[in-house]
């Protein structure tokens, strides 16, 4: 089995699953010991763990080793778009689940964290850290999306 074929894959269930334990610690933390709101505790969760998959996701994952600052802020901003949008609904389902119908809050926040995982990894595969052809984009401050 050829490893170098899936290592990228690996890689993102790995620091994916890193990025969702200091999701779930910050989570607890915030949910039972400060005693915090379960939504206001998921977006202090979510802030943390984007930090972490960012950084983890750009140099480790997806080896993205522009270090020119103009590119990693735009790297940067298309990274939390996207996950913006993935927060979004995992807010959406916390909220329905735990708040509205009532079901345990760190069972729904584990449930949630899979669908998240999924939707961050085509977005940070198809967009965010797509390899992009030297022939087409030759500029090094040129940032695009495919």
């Amino acid at each position: 089995m050829d490893l170098k074929k899936y290592k990228e894959s690996i890689l993102y269930l790995v620091f994916g699953g890193l990025t969702f334990l200091v999701n779930m610690i910050t989570y607890v933390l915030f949910t039972r010991v400060v005693k915090a709101d379960v939504l206001v505790s998921n977006c202090i969760a979510w802030i943390v763990a984007v930090l972490f998959a960012y950084v983890t996701n750009k140099f480790f994952v997806f080896e993205s080793r522009e270090t020119d600052l103009k590119y990693i802020l735009k790297e940067f901003r298309a990274f939390v778009s996207c996950r913006i949008f993935s927060g979004v609904v995992e807010l959406v389902i916390i909220f329905v689940m735990a708040t509205l119908m009532g079901i345990n809050d760190l069972f729904v926040k584990i449930v949630t964290n899979v669908v998240v995982i999924v939707l961050n990894f085509i977005f940070s595969k198809l967009i965010i850290f797509k390899k992009k052809d030297i022939s087409i984009n030759n500029k090094r401050d040129d940032f695009t999306y495919n």
